[in-house]
């Protein structure tokens, strides 16, 4: 009896989170409510307030998922591992849902310091893997001095991102693969310029 109960609400929350991750897809964070959450999914708010006390748990739960976490790479080169990482970022970037729904959190965050903290979680499970490949590449003496892993990060990534949410021109492997070519050139024109 008890796996019978324990079946029918791993049902009811599987189908809360679906169509909640369905209504950010489809008009963001604004367009998540509570009443059309039980309206999509069948669950009574009853019983989605039982498993989520508020919108925002709800929320952080469903976007938890977000984005596919990419494998660190270790092809022996910063290029190496940074290509493997940009393609993988720029195939997410053009046919994932998480880049539709990924400017409303961050309109919200702005607002609201439970998807800020959503939001942080998200950029750092997204940005860990850029970092680590850095990082590493700073021990083994493989990075350019006076840059950090993070400002390494956004110079690859920002470029991508420029692309998919504000010029909103395709991404296509020429130009993710080009990024990480000028991202390396400026970092090395950066640590030898004298301050």
């Amino acid at each position: 009896m008890a796996e019978a109960i324990d079946k029918r609400i791993q049902r009811s929350k599987a189908a809360v989170l679906a169509s909640t991750y369905a209504l950010l897809s489809e008009g963001g964070i604004g367009g998540v409510s509570m009443d059309e959450v039980s309206r999509r999914s069948g669950v009574s708010k009853t019983t989605i307030y039982r498993h989520w006390p508020s919108r925002s748990a709800l929320l952080l739960t469903a976007c938890a998922t977000i984005g596919s976490p990419s494998e660190v790479p270790d092809t022996g080169s910063l290029k190496g591992d940074l290509d493997a990482l940009v393609t993988d970022l720029a195939e997410q970037l053009r046919s994932a849902k998480w880049p539709a729904i990924l400017p409303s959190i961050m309109d919200a965050a702005e607002r609201d310091a439970e998807v800020a903290t959503l939001h942080a979680t998200l950029h750092a499970a997204l940005m860990t893997p850029f970092l680590t490949v850095a990082e590493r590449a700073q021990a083994r003496g493989d990075f350019p001095a006076g840059v950090t892993p993070a400002e390494m990060t956004a110079l690859v990534v920002g470029p991508l991102f420029y692309q998919r949410w504000f010029s909103k021109e395709p991404i296509c492997s020429d130009f993710a693969t080009s990024a990480v070519v000028r991202a390396l050139a400026m970092a090395v024109r950066h640590s030898i310029v004298p301050d």
